[in-house]
């Protein structure tokens, strides 16, 4: 790499760093958070879904502003804006103004996400080189998730879970000067327009539905207020694919989708959004709830997940350089799915050395599937296109995330609460169904029951450990389920373009 790209290289990996470090930083301080804002359950999926569900909903229009209006503006724009949203988030008092801050540094973060992939694309024309600066930042990006349950857990557990929030604001300075100095202005504002009609019906739906999703965990499926927000979920994502197909020009143009290849890694991005990005959530909440680890010690058993992402992301560029973007992918997804299904045995008394290992099986399928899935999007469509290309590449996978933090919690609600509640009246507890409910939303193990408050802490350790497992099954077979399209789809329509291509040659 020429050196002179070295501060623009360190801009955008800090950047992305930045951004992603309040994903994983927050997972390990939500058991504080709860109990500092005396929320529940459902409160906890929005502290995350806030964050998600605008980045995948304001991402496509934020590619658009940054081909337009210029890429490096737009970039720098969106750290000082997610350093203002770090700073209301560390000065909230309730889950109100958290939610608050949480949509800030969602739209902030994206114009960094996307941006990054823009800006390194446009910078780095060769693509052998330019594979290889993109998987260095999928590894800068494993290095965010690495640090930040293990930073996470000290500072909430020596200085309060309002630091983890603070510490973006130093990140955000140096991030910014490094930028300013080092980025080279780009735009193409002939492809892009904002949609403003496109972007307020993706927010419609796709906030709906997960609004839903949260919604059915907590009060069941059949509650008229989940049943009107999943329909209008629905309904809208309907209206908003077709006013897409007949705008002129729209933020997501649904051309790219022709090539069946460009579909695929879409579909995959999703699912990885859906397994492996939710899977955090999860991890976190298990060790600490039915485990009984404190918040620093959940994030150094993380570890070993992010530390298997920093050693073999430096080699994929190379490795999709021979063997292709299909095989490396569905090698990634198999071993997410495997080390899924492996978390589906794991409970209160599971030796660590056990999750050690699913985690590390879990590290090596995203060390394979996040950099070798960006660059095969990227490679499917046009280059002057790269700021569009790379926000719906980004935009499904923050959106499986979002769905899966949903969805996927509640099922996990829904089936904790369910064993919790079966196991107390197998105890003789009169009122059941209410403890149950009062303990996996709420934490809240006060009962006039004869087992105590103690009683009531042991079966839940054994009915969360029971919808954790109901979440990684899901989580499982949807990983799974995409390696089996990457092997019936993609690698053949690879294969196709790889003929045509040496015979035009």
């Amino acid at each position: 790499m020429p050196k002179n790209r070295l501060p623009l290289v360190a801009a955008i990996y800090l950047g992305s760093f930045v951004a992603l470090l309040d994903v994983s930083i927050v997972n390990v301080a939500l058991p504080t958070i709860q109990q500092a804002l005396q929320t529940d359950f459902g409160g906890l999926q929005w502290v995350v879904d806030a964050y998600t569900l605008c980045l995948s909903a304001f991402m496509l229009s934020s590619g658009l502003i940054g081909d337009r209006y210029g890429r490096k503006r737009s970039w720098l724009w969106g750290v000082g804006i997610f350093v203002a949203g770090s700073l209301i988030c560390a000065v909230a008092p309730n889950l109100t103004a958290l939610l608050a801050g949480r949509v800030v540094q969602g739209i902030a973060g994206s114009l960094l996400i996307p941006g990054a992939l823009s800006i390194l694309t446009q910078a780095f024309p060769d693509p052998r080189e330019r594979a290889g600066v993109i998987g260095g930042w999928a590894s800068f990006a494993a290095v965010s998730l690495l640090v930040g349950p293990v930073l996470g857990g000290i500072l909430v557990q020596t200085v309060g879970w309002q630091s983890i929030f603070l510490i973006n604001l130093p990140l955000g300075l140096v991030t910014v000067v490094l930028g300013a100095v080092s980025i080279s202005e780009t735009a193409h504002p002939e492809h892009a327009h904002l949609d403003l009609v496109g972007l307020a019906l993706s927010i419609l739906w796709l906030g709906a539905l997960t609004f839903g999703l949260i919604s059915a965990g907590e009060t069941g499926w059949s509650d008229p207020k989940t049943v009107t927000a999943l329909v209008v979920g629905v309904v809208g994502l309907a209206v908003f694919l077709g006013f897409e197909a007949r705008t002129p020009r729209p933020m997501l143009p649904l051309g790219l989708f022709r090539d069946v290849r460009f579909t695929v890694a879409n579909i995959a991005s999703f699912a990885l959004g859906f397994t492996s990005y939710t899977s955090v959530f999860f991890f976190s909440m298990f060790l600490q709830q039915v485990q009984g680890w404190s918040p620093t010690q959940t994030g150094l058993r993380m570890a070993p997940s992010f530390i298997v992402q920093i050693v073999v992301s430096p080699w994929i560029g190379r490795l999709s350089a021979r063997y292709g973007h299909s095989l490396l992918m569905t090698v990634g997804y198999l071993l997410i799915g495997l080390s899924m299904l492996g978390m589906c045995w794991a409970g209160p008394s599971t030796s660590y050395a056990v999750l050690c290992l699913l985690f590390a099986v879990n590290g090596l399928g995203n060390s394979l599937s996040i950099p070798t899935g960006s660059a095969a999007a990227m490679s499917y469509a046009p280059r002057e296109r790269s700021g569009m290309v790379s926000a719906v590449v980004n935009a499904t996978r923050q959106s499986g995330l979002a769905i899966g933090i949903a969805l996927l919690g509640a099922l996990m609600s829904m089936r904790a609460t369910g064993l919790l509640a079966g196991y107390l009246g197998d105890a003789g507890v009169a009122n059941a169904d209410a403890v149950a409910r009062a303990a996996i939303s709420r934490h809240d193990f006060a009962t006039d029951a004869a087992i105590g408050e103690s009683g009531v802490h042991e079966l839940f350790t054994i009915a969360y450990a029971g919808g954790f497992h109901a979440a990684m099954l899901t989580a499982a077979i949807g990983a799974f389920l995409t390696a089996a399209l990457l092997i019936a789809v993609l690698a053949p329509a690879e294969a196709r373009a790889a003929r045509q291509a040496k015979q035009q040659a």
